[in-house]
């Protein structure tokens, strides 16, 4: 039997979101809850059928997925695909939402903005030295004996190589490995796109560069600007869409305007993933890539967070359809649940409560934790950003920086 990780109160009633008419607009610790536990649960239900096309999965299950399910190889789950051992379903998350975890444990310590020196100084070694229950693994571990070839990047040059976190990420693969895990940046600049998208690109370059490090950006924006008190789909997508750059803001444009023309997810599968082949390099096998997937390009885009605002679009917010959506689009599905449920919980579309108690049971974590913690830090770091921002206007009024009409 594999050891018990610490107890954990997961048989307690989630907190519900705060959407009863007499308060329409969530609250902050609304929003950064059901982004958190949203991503979590679309990542535990995507992980089972990542990998695999719309067609496999429609074979494999006699229909779309619609919810929780068991492995892909049933209980042949540890030996079927040795490079990667992992039990992925019955509600089990992935390592996209062990880095998010992580993220925020960093926040926790720090207690302000973060940087790419954060990532050597602190997750680097919170991956490295302090075992964790991992939900795949069925046993405690450290993070890093979980975390795939993209992230152990983090650990080879940032502790042995010991390079500048700033231009750690250069030469690493190019994918979704950065994006997948910065929600909590855009939750921290809640209602800040702008901020949220300077702050991840910062820290991912510690990871990622070219359009892995931007889509990073652009996902921490997207989850900001859900944050608005009038956010909506269309306008994450706007604000994506007027920070993102090169080839992800192509893919992002296309892809969204595929999207336009479907309420639903089945008949928007095809299109969605039509409009974004020309700029992802992996090609129409995701498990066999190109020879010219994940390098650098100013011409190309991770295929994950285009496809999450696309299936954002068509399910007009709604959780369970973006994150379905997401689910059986197949491919890197766990990631681009991840970052649809992330962006539709902030926006205050309700997590289904029997998927995140389910989530939380299996996972043996407790998914409510890490948002208390965050949105305690968040309003630490909003209060160290007027303190600042106050006394920038005192020295700018000083030195006569003002007009007459200020």
């Amino acid at each position: 039997m594999p050891p018990k990780p610490p107890q954990q109160n997961l048989s307690a009633k989630p907190p519900q979101q705060n959407l009863s008419p007499d308060t329409p607009c969530p609250t902050l610790e609304d929003r950064i809850t059901g982004a958190l536990v949203g991503a979590a649960v679309g990542d535990a239900l995507g992980g089972p059928v990542e990998g695999y096309s719309p067609d496999q999965i429609l074979e494999r299950h006699a229909g779309r997925v619609h919810g929780i399910v068991g492995p892909w190889n049933g209980d042949a789950w540890r030996t079927a695909r040795p490079i990667a051992p992992y039990h992925k379903g019955d509600g089990h998350v992935t390592d996209d939402t062990l880095m998010t975890h992580a993220l925020i444990r960093v926040y926790a310590t720090v207690r302000d903005h973060l940087d790419a020196y954060a990532v050597a100084d602190h997750l680097v070694p919170d991956l490295m030295t302090t075992p964790r229950w991992i939900p795949e693994l069925e046993q405690e571990a450290l993070p890093l004996h979980r975390i795939f070839l993209a992230e152990k990047w983090l650990v080879t040059r940032l502790h042995y190589a010991h390079a500048d976190p700033r231009e750690a990420g250069v030469g690493n693969i190019v994918n979704c490995g950065a994006a997948m895990y910065m929600a909590p940046v855009g939750l921290v600049n809640a209602a800040n796109p702008r901020a949220a998208y300077a702050e991840a690109l910062d820290i991912a370059g510690a990871h990622q560069s070219s359009y892995g490090r931007e889509a990073a950006g652009v996902f921490a924006a997207a989850v900001a600007a859900a944050c608005a008190p009038d956010a909506t789909p269309e306008t994450v997508v706007a604000h994506c869409l007027s920070l993102a750059k090169d080839g992800t803001k192509t893919a992002i444009e296309k892809v969204c305007e595929a999207a336009t023309h479907h309420t639903t997810f089945e008949p928007a599968l095809t299109p969605l993933r039509e409009a974004v082949t020309p700029y992802d390099t992996v090609g129409p096998d995701y498990r066999n890539p190109s020879l010219g997937a994940r390098r650098p390009s100013r011409l190309h885009a991770i295929e994950e967070l285009p496809i999450a605002l696309g299936m954002l679009l068509v399910a007009d917010g709604d959780y369970r359809d973006a994150v379905l959506g997401a689910v059986n689009y197949g491919r890197d599905c766990d990631s681009i649940a991840t970052m649809a449920g992330a962006i539709a919980g902030a926006l205050g579309s309700p997590v289904p409560e029997t998927w995140s108690k389910t989530v939380a049971e299996a996972s043996r974590l407790d998914l409510w934790e890490p948002a208390r913690t965050l949105t305690e830090v968040t309003r630490e770091i909003h209060d160290h950003d007027i303190h600042r921002r106050r006394a920038h206007e005192a020295a700018f009024t000083e030195i006569g920086g003002l007009r007459c009409s200020d």
